[in-house]
């Protein structure tokens, strides 16, 4: 998720394909608008940078790729994975 807004208290709101989400920010090391974040929790415990941020959510589309070929259950995932624009 990435950063948009943050508050004097340390806490922040992250954004996720348009829907915003109330986070603790106390637990990453200067925090900034813009930042990637990796929640848990309601906490944000590890910035990413762009390209590892997309490259864990191809990580669990894949993974989720496998279950529904194994099980044939649908799968949501809770962080969709991001658009990408033409080069």
């Amino acid at each position: 998720m990435q950063i948009v807004a943050i508050a004097e208290n340390g806490t922040g709101t992250v954004d996720l394909d348009g829907t915003r989400y109330p986070v603790e920010l106390m637990l990453i090391e200067d925090p900034q608008i813009g930042d990637y974040v990796l929640i848990h929790a309601g906490y944000a415990i590890e910035k990413l940078d762009i390209a590892e941020a997309d490259a864990r959510l191809a990580l669990f589309e894949s993974l989720a790729e496998i279950y529904r070929q194994e099980t044939g259950l649908p799968v949501t995932l809770a962080a969709p994975p991001r658009q990408r624009e033409a080069v």
